[in-house]
């Protein structure tokens, strides 16, 4: 789980926050239990391979975890803002992977990486110098994150503030400081941190994240709000929690949707692999069953997106796995 973005709410949409979705987790144990109820027919037993896919959520499982700048209300001119919906008006899925491909994979900076995208994008073209001083941008300890961060530091900076960029860890410590203003700007998941603010306002309470952007980034603003941040404007970018199989799976099987994988794989075979939480949470195993009808034979207890999974499938032992949707994993070479 990076940076626990995906526990509170409830992360290969392309190939994602606290705290996050219900759907992850952290890293479990291995180990794959008895066959789960409910599970008959053949099913598809894993094909091991090396490309990696995220399976098409043709059904909107998944909520809006559209890329989205939050900002401290009190330093949030509209300068400042401008600069910052500057990456969002570029940033779409297919880029946050080759972004995080070239840190992940081609072992680059994450500074480096987005100096060569603002350039490519260009970025700071334009960009209006607001009254300046000192910002520092917060970053979750994952990669992603830290690029993100990057990039909205060249905006600002361009916009005339002295910028710092700062991990910091989980949401659970960022987002308290952000309110704080002992940062000034992070980059966040929309659905994600609308359900962590959600919390903390209505424990108990209706989720108010949906697969609809506009309803989660107006529910985010609202609740924002009475916690003294203003965001500007969503990415097209989304990382979601998402369901990975070999290309070799997909290729024997014919499956590139959870619509096809439900109707071609239920039954024992099938082995999902993913977090322990993953067969509780509901956007995880009790999602793909109500939503799409999937019955697995087994569930293989390992980690989101992680080391144990990606190697659960390109071994052979897990069908499919529960992924983040802009993992580096989904570059095509």
């Amino acid at each position: 789980m990076r940076a626990g973005r995906k526990l509170s709410i409830a992360v290969v949409g392309a190939v994602a926050a606290a705290t996050v979705l219900a759907g992850c987790g952290d890293a479990g144990s291995s180990g794959t239990e008895a066959p789960q109820q409910g599970a008959s027919g053949e099913g598809c037993a894993p094909v091991a391979g090396e490309q990696l896919i995220a399976l098409e959520d043709d059904k909107s499982l998944q909520n809006a975890d559209n890329i989205i700048p939050a900002v401290n209300s009190e330093v949030a001119t509209p300068q400042l803002i401008a600069a910052l919906d500057k990456v969002s008006a570029v940033l779409d899925t297919p880029k946050l992977v080759q972004l995080n491909k070239a840190v992940d994979v081609d072992r680059k900076s994450a500074q480096a990486a987005a100096q060569e995208f603002a350039t490519a994008n260009s970025l700071t073209d334009g960009v209006e110098k607001g009254p300046g001083g000192r910002i520092t941008v917060g970053a979750g300890n994952f990669t992603e994150s830290e690029i993100i961060a990057e990039l909205y530091k060249i905006q600002l900076a361009a916009a005339g503030y002295q910028v710092t960029v700062q991990q910091i860890g989980n949401r659970e410590l960022y987002e308290p400081a952000l309110e704080k203003g002992e940062i000034q700007v992070v980059p966040e998941y929309a659905a994600t941190l609308a359900e962590f603010l959600n919390g903390k306002e209505n424990s108990g309470g209706q989720p108010v994240s949906s697969p609809d952007v506009e309803k989660t980034v107006t529910a985010l603003r609202d609740l924002g709000g009475k916690a003294g941040l203003t965001f500007g404007a969503p990415a097209a970018a989304q990382n979601q929690n998402a369901f990975a199989v070999t290309q070799e799976f997909a290729d024997k099987y014919g499956v590139r949707t959870l619509s096809d994988l439900a109707e071609k794989c239920s039954g024992t075979a099938t082995v999902l692999g993913g977090p322990p939480e993953c067969q509780e949470r509901p956007f995880c195993k009790p999602g793909l069953e109500q939503t799409y009808g999937l019955a697995v034979g087994s569930f293989s207890s390992l980690d989101q997106g992680g080391p144990l999974t990606k190697t659960g499938l390109r071994n052979g032992t897990i069908s499919v796995g529960l992924v983040f949707s802009t993992d580096a994993a989904y570059a095509q070479n």
